[in-house]
Formats: C-alpha cells, sequence, structure tokens
C-alpha cells in the first residue's frame, strides 16, 4: 500500500525523517490493522516490539494509583509507540488503544536496534522526538500548577493544532478528534469545565466544532490565550 507523506506531522518519526530513510521504515517489519477499541500495547506488559502508525489515532493512558485511568497522550500517523520498551527493555509503562481504524507496521526488537545501529540519522531524530515528548509532559505538570483551566484548553489545542493539525481555508484543522471527557483528562479539568471552555472559545471566533471535527479559526489569538509566544519552536512545521 502507497501513503501520502504530505499528511504525516513533520514532528512525527515519518515526517522528519528523509525520503530514502522513510522508505526503509515503511518495508521494515509486518503491516496490521487495528480495530476501534484494540489495545495495541498493555500496560506492564513484557513484550518488546514497536509500531509505527500509518493512519489513524490511537491515545495512550496509565493507571494511576488509585486505580482509575489517565489519558496521557495521543498518537497519529507518523508516529512510533512502544520504543521506550525496546530501547532500555524494561515494562510497557502505558497503554495505547486504538481510536478508530489504526494501520500500523510492526518491528521486532531486533529490527529496531539493527535499524538504529545502522541509521544514525534515524536513531538522532527518534531520541530528540523522544525528548519532545518528555518536554511535553513536564509541560503538562507545570501548566496544571500555573495556569487556569480554560488557558490549558487552549494551551493544548494549540499544541494539537500545530503538531498534528493540517492548515484549511480559514483556519487549522486538528489532526485528531478528542471527546469532551479525553480533553478533561489532558488538561486535568472537570468535564464540565471544558464544556464552558469550548462553548466561550466558539463565542470569540477562535474554533469551531462539528461532528467528529475541530477548525481552529484564530491560531494567532488562541496563542495569546494561551500566553504562548507568537512564534517559536511550537509554530506550525509546514
Amino acid at each position: 500500500m502507497s501513503y501520502d507523506p504530505v499528511k504525516w506531522p513533520a514532528r512525527g518519526l515519518l515526517g522528519a525523517v528523509s525520503p530514502q530513510a522513510r522508505q526503509e521504515l515503511l518495508a521494515l517489519g509486518v503491516e496490521t490493522r487495528f480495530e476501534a477499541g484494540d489495545v495495541l500495547l498493555r500496560e506492564g506488559g513484557p513484550d518488546r516490539h514497536v509500531l509505527l502508525l500509518l493512519s489513524g489515532f490511537a491515545k495512550v493512558t496509565a493507571r494511576v494509583e488509585n486505580g482509575e485511568e489517565s489519558l496521557l497522550a495521543v498518537r497519529v500517523g507518523g508516529d512510533t509507540v512502544g520504543e521506550m520498551a525496546a530501547l532500555d527493555g524494561a515494562p510497557r509503562s502505558a497503554t495505547v488503544t486504538a481510536c478508530g481504524l489504526v494501520t500500523a507496521r510492526i518491528w521486532k526488537p531486533a529490527e529496531v536496534h539493527s535499524l538504529l545501529a545502522r541509521r544514525p540519522d534515524v536513531h538522532l531524530i527518534l531520541t530528540g522526538i523522544i525528548a519532545q515528548r518528555l518536554r511535553w509532559a513536564n509541560r503538562r505538570r507545570l501548566d496544571f500548577r500555573g495556569y487556569p483551566a480554560k488557558v490549558r484548553l487552549a494551551r493544548l489545542l494549540v499544541e494539537l493544532a500545530t503538531s498534528y493539525g493540517h492548515p484549511v481555508e480559514g483556519g487549522v484543522v486538528l489532526g485528531c478528534r478528542l471527546t469532551q471527557p479525553e480533553l478533561a483528562a489532558l488538561t486535568g479539568a472537570a468535564e464540565t469545565t471544558i464544556h464552558k471552555g469550548l462553548r466561550e472559545l466558539r463565542q470569540e471566533g477562535l474554533l469551531e466544532t462539528g461532528y467528529g471535527s475541530t477548525v481552529i479559526r484564530d491560531l494567532p489569538r488562541l496563542r495569546k490565550l494561551a500566553d504562548l509566544a507568537p512564534e517559536g519552536p511550537e509554530a506550525p512545521e509546514r
């Protein structure tokens, strides 16, 4: 099956590597499909394979001390999941679940290690992506302490738009569809608070929500509300 590289975000592995490296990645492993609700990786699991997502998106969750499930992140086509266990040999730190149809390639641990040994450019890019994810997790912890819920929501929407969105006439469409409970989990806010925040953002002309889609109508103003610089490393990489 052929894929259009334009659809892969620049911050994901497939969007960041060279065309030659991308072809090598797409030929590695075995392609498989997951239906909505299928578990791609399970927290605590001993397996070490890596999944390269080609299409669709998945959510990353983990159990907290009281046993409840916490949504940590989302991953879309072009991203990898499971690379930490392949690199350090530790049990899976989170569960990854398909949100709708997901197509991926499964890389065996030996394939991953061989790839990184012979392609230092890919190794460097993957290491950078892991570092970006750790920085994002740290920013979220600081956001919980330093910003009210509406600002945290705005910061999350800017992150999703610049990392996974694609431009359309009059705005940027988010590259993944998150429910209000999932937005609440990612921002550490109550679902009712997120509902109110989204309504206010729509009334202010900053975003438009429809069935299965969210469009950021004024990204510069949303960035200002989110207390983010107008330009910089979080600006759209297009």
